[in-house]
């Protein structure tokens, strides 16, 4: 069961930069931080901090959504599930993002199972008060508009990646991607989870570890990577994380 702190309202003039406490806890969700004053003093109130420990199921397949979270630490992997059980990993989010984004469309159930990665924590919020905000909170409408655009970035170019990209390849890209959302230089992840994000056997995530290990690129024992260069981990990586990064940035600048 994770742990459920009251949020309670802010009395700054401006949203919290991410070393503000909010009187309980530091807000490092970059969407949260991003909301004007009314907003943020509006949708405060109807959060809830939370503790999101390894393998906590945010939002189920098929299954009504309950709740949102604005991730404020750790790392949410948005998986597809064949009837048969096999998953495959079609997007991460972290600070940058939300879980619950079909609630954004009008729509009241998920398509996908988005399982925390790498423990850390959210503010989450009952999907009717979200429903409820976005009537009141343009700038929140469009941040999550635009989160939505970001993740069916991530979900095409990571179905190319799967299919057109060696595991090496992907393996590289998906750890670039993971430190992008997380920082540090250590990843804490099994081969076997490794394995399901994306969508090979162990034993071919064992080689590809092993590849880039000694390259000097990582660090590789039981349960964790550490990044160890990472240039030559962005030399080693396809070309689907620098397209995922420069389309991003442009919409950045397109939005600014």
């Amino acid at each position: 069961m994770s742990t459920a702190v009251p949020i309670t309202k802010s009395t700054s003039q401006s949203p919290p930069s991410s070393s503000s406490n909010n009187n309980k806890h530091v807000v490092s969700n970059k969407i949260l931080r991003k909301l004007p004053r009314k907003e943020y003093n509006t949708v405060f109130p109807r959060l809830e901090w939370v503790d999101l420990p390894v393998h906590t199921v945010l939002n189920q397949e098929a299954k009504s959504i309950e709740n949102g979270y604005f991730i404020n630490a750790g790392l949410a992997s948005i998986l597809t599930v064949m009837v048969g059980g096999k998953s495959v990993e079609v997007g991460l989010t972290g600070v940058e993002g939300f879980v619950g984004l079909p609630l954004v469309a009008g729509f009241k159930s998920s398509s996908t199972r988005v399982i925390i990665q790498i423990g850390g924590s959210a503010f989450k919020i009952a999907a009717k008060d979200l429903v409820r905000l976005l009537r009141e909170c343009p700038v929140l409408e469009r941040s999550l508009q635009q989160c939505s655009q970001s993740m069916a970035l991530q979900s095409t170019q990571v179905a190319a990646c799967n299919r057109l990209h060696d595991v090496n390849q992907r393996l590289a890209r998906w750890l670039l991607m993971s430190q992008d959302r997380v920082g540090g230089d250590v990843v804490g992840l099994t081969q076997e989870f490794l394995a399901h994000m994306l969508g090979t056997r162990r034993a071919s995530v064992t080689v590809a570890a092993g590849v880039l290990q000694k390259a000097g690129l990582i660090g590789y024992t039981r349960g964790e990577v550490t990044i160890r260069d990472r240039a030559g981990l962005e030399s080693a990586t396809c070309e689907c994380y620098d397209s995922i990064n420069r389309q991003s940035k442009l919409w950045q600048n397109e939005s600014a």
